[in-house]
């Protein structure tokens, strides 16, 4: 058995639960919820989502939206101009191009303003059960290098080697065990390298050795 299956086995086992950390009821929520999840915290965008979706919980409530009054809810996410644009400009493509309903392929949302692939594969893969790919967020590029299951530094190339070294089935799971082992081990600034389940299997790739 190779590297690469034993840790997917491995973190499998350790987060069986594993699944996106943002809340939402439908599929326009997770959409919302993914574009201000950039460069903001899941928790952060908990909070903010807890109360802009009890007052516009549907795609419909934003069509006509002025920006300022959505800026009053997601001003915290941080990039709020760039964000409230593509949500805005989306409920409205939604809305005029597919009934109101949010696609379900990738094809089809990476029309979608603000939606690039990541965006895309958490929404429709969350919200449907689709999977066309892997998301690739800050926790699966750093532990996809330090655990040497790419050489990559591009977020597409590194979704395509993971991809290749994954079956189907398992494209789902890998990311967000990874996103959990980032989380809770694989840290960006100091590792738990000593503590860790992957150690014997991981080259540590952009570590200091040391850890």
């Amino acid at each position: 058995m190779n590297n690469s299956i034993r840790i997917y086995e491995i973190l499998n086992k350790k987060y069986p639960e594993a699944r996106t950390a943002l809340n939402f009821n439908n599929a326009w929520q997770i959409l919302v919820a993914t574009i201000l999840s950039a460069q903001c915290t899941d928790k952060r965008v908990n909070e903010i989502t807890k109360e802009l979706f009890r007052k516009y919980p549907d795609v419909d409530d934003y069509v006509n939206m002025k920006k300022d009054e959505l800026v009053k809810y997601i001003r915290s996410a941080g990039f709020f101009n760039n964000k409230s644009k593509s949500i805005l400009a989306a409920a409205k493509m939604i809305s005029r191009d597919y009934g109101g309903r949010v696609p379900d392929n990738m094809k089809d949302m990476l029309i979608i303003p603000g939606v690039a692939r990541k965006t895309a594969n958490i929404v429709i893969s969350s919200a449907y059960g689709v999977v066309e790919g892997i998301a690739v967020d800050t926790h699966v590029k750093r532990l996809s290098y330090r655990l040497g299951l790419t050489k990559e530094n591009n977020p597409d190339k590194i979704e395509r080697d993971l991809m290749k070294t994954y079956p189907k089935e398992k494209w789902y799971n890998i990311n967000y065990i990874l996103i959990e082992h980032g989380r809770a081990t694989c840290k960006s600034q100091r590792p738990l390298c000593s503590v860790c389940e992957l150690e014997k299997y991981c080259p540590k790739n952009g570590v200091d050795k040391k850890l």
